[in-house]
């Protein structure tokens, strides 16, 4: 996954983000359900970030961005903790 493949899907993520919320201002969601689902749209947001940020981390040393995982989702929510 290239740099623009990560920014694309945020894009993505973030445009059903924006989607999810229109349909619960027009009452076509209900409130637990659109929680849930952006509960959920956080969390892959937040695995994005974090896999650019350790491309670009990887970039800045000198090393192959390409070797850059995705962590569980537990491990990229538990960073404040």
């Amino acid at each position: 996954m290239t740099e623009q493949d990560i920014l694309g899907r945020i894009k993505e993520l973030v445009d059903h983000e924006h989607e999810l919320r229109a349909q619960a201002t027009r009452g076509e969601l209900d409130p637990k359900t659109e929680r849930q689902r952006l509960a959920e749209l956080e969390v892959m947001l937040d695995q994005c970030w974090d896999l650019l940020r350790q491309r670009r981390a990887r970039i800045d040393k000198g090393d192959s961005p390409d070797d850059a995982q995705v962590n569980t989702a537990k491990q990229v929510e538990g960073y404040l903790q």
